[in-house]
């Protein structure tokens, strides 16, 4: 069962949670189900993968990318184009916001509170387990809060993204789905989806997961493979 999910949706997470291919994936399978999508990257801390690297890709897929103007592509300061506020004023069925890691990456999201207040919007932490800050309950819960302090908004669902990149096995997303579950169950958050490549879908027994499951194809290239 793949995601179904609309609005005005927030992907955060801390560095290494794989929230950016997240969302580049999410709007691929939204508008592959014949939604009208929009992407904006507001990952001003990460240089590395950041989904405005997929720009060409999505494109060709229909989906509307918003970025800063050329000249601050690169920069990692807090510089924001009026069209991202008019994005969010004006929302596709499937509107992304891939924000930054951490506390520090989703404080861009404050500059956006007086357009955020007046939408319906759900913000939700990637948690990838193989990460040091997210190995337990207590460390998912902290990193929560933390990403709620600093973007002034709620948390309102969760994604497992478990991976070790080409190492992951089903075991690796068994064990993140039950870790994610647990998170659940202590904050009383929903589960949206969890993620799974595509090369490991045929191998899950998916009688064992009981929330949608969102493909990955690896879209981000590693920095050190760009040309």
């Amino acid at each position: 069962m793949l995601p179904d999910i609309s609005g005005i949706i927030i992907i955060a997470g801390n560095y290494g949670s794989g929230k950016s291919e997240t969302a580049v994936n999410l709007a691929v399978v939204s508008r592959r189900a014949g939604k009208s999508v929009k992407i904006t990257d507001l990952d001003l801390v990460n240089p590395y993968f950041r989904s405005r690297e997929a720009k060409k890709p999505l494109e060709d897929l229909g989906v509307e990318v918003v970025l800063p103007d050329k000249k601050y592509m690169h920069a990692d300061l807090p510089i924001l184009s009026s069209a991202v506020g008019d994005m969010i004023k004006n929302p596709a069925q499937v509107t992304i916001l891939d924000a930054g890691g951490d506390g520090a990456g989703v404080t861009v999201l404050a500059a956006l509170a007086d357009v955020l207040k007046k939408s319906h919007v759900k913000l939700l932490q990637v948690i990838n387990p193989l990460r040091p800050n997210t190995r337990d309950v207590q460390g998912c819960i902290k990193i929560k809060a933390q990403i709620e302090a600093a973007a002034k908004l709620p948390v309102t669902g969760l994604i497992s993204n478990a991976n070790l990149l080409d190492e992951t096995t089903p075991q690796i997303i068994y064990d993140g789905y039950n870790l994610v579950t647990r998170v659940s169950e202590a904050t009383g958050l929903n589960i949206e989806f969890i993620t799974a490549s595509t090369r490991l879908m045929p191998q899950l027994a998916t009688e064992r997961i009981s929330c949608p499951i969102l493909p990955i194809d690896r879209l981000l290239a590693f920095p050190w493979t760009r040309t």
